[in-house]
C-alpha cells in the first residue's frame, strides 16, 4: 500500500466517523427551564415604576385640563 493510498483511507476512515456523529448533541450543552437575566424583586420595581408614572402622567393631563 502506498503512501498516499494509506492517507487517503485514513482521510476516508475519519469522515466515516464524523458521519455517525453529525447531528448529535450532548446533554450538558442544551438548557433546560427558564432562567431569567434579572430577578423577580428586580422586574417587579421596573413594573411598578412603569405603570405608576404613566398613571401618574394621566391624573397630571387629567386634572390639568387636556394638553397643557
Amino acid at each position: 500500500m502506498t503512501t498516499s493510498k494509506r492517507l487517503a483511507d485514513r482521510k476516508v476512515a475519519k469522515f466515516q466517523k464524523n458521519i455517525t456523529k453529525r447531528g448529535s448533541v450532548p446533554e450538558t450543552s442544551t438548557k433546560k427551564g427558564y432562567d431569567y437575566p434579572v430577578g423577580p424583586i428586580l422586574l417587579g420595581f421596573f413594573v411598578f415604576v412603569v405603570v405608576g408614572s404613566s398613571l401618574f402622567q394621566i391624573i397630571r393631563t387629567a386634572t390639568s385640563g387636556g394638553m397643557a
